[in-house]
């Protein structure tokens, strides 16, 4: 059982939606833009499962750092931000988060 209410997915694709290339932003932001700060899991799940037409490579760790997740890997996801303009390490951690975060 989900500890979320059932809106929450739909904020979640919301925000997601309208995330603009070039930028990214936390599971943690995410799930405080939508009400429960402490569902940063929660929304990682979702992106697992959420609409694959949605820019979830934009979505990050806390510390900036990629999802093993991700389809391919944290290699398909550093692959899918440098397509947004986004530079990733060999580490598969964004290289400067703060420039890039996006605010909500």
């Amino acid at each position: 059982m989900s500890r979320v209410d059932s809106d929450f997915n739909d904020k979640v694709y919301e925000i997601v939606a309208r995330m603009p290339k070039g930028r990214i932003t936390t599971y943690g932001a995410i799930a405080a833009k939508c009400g429960a700060a402490w569902a940063a899991w929660e929304v990682g799940q979702i992106a697992h499962t959420g609409p694959a037409n949605l820019p979830w490579q934009r979505v990050v760790n806390k510390q900036g750092g990629l999802a093993k997740g991700y389809p391919g890997g944290k290699a398909g996801h550093k692959q899918a931000l440098a397509a947004d303009g986004i530079p990733v390490d060999d580490d598969f951690n964004v290289v400067n988060l703060e420039k890039y975060l996006w605010k909500m």
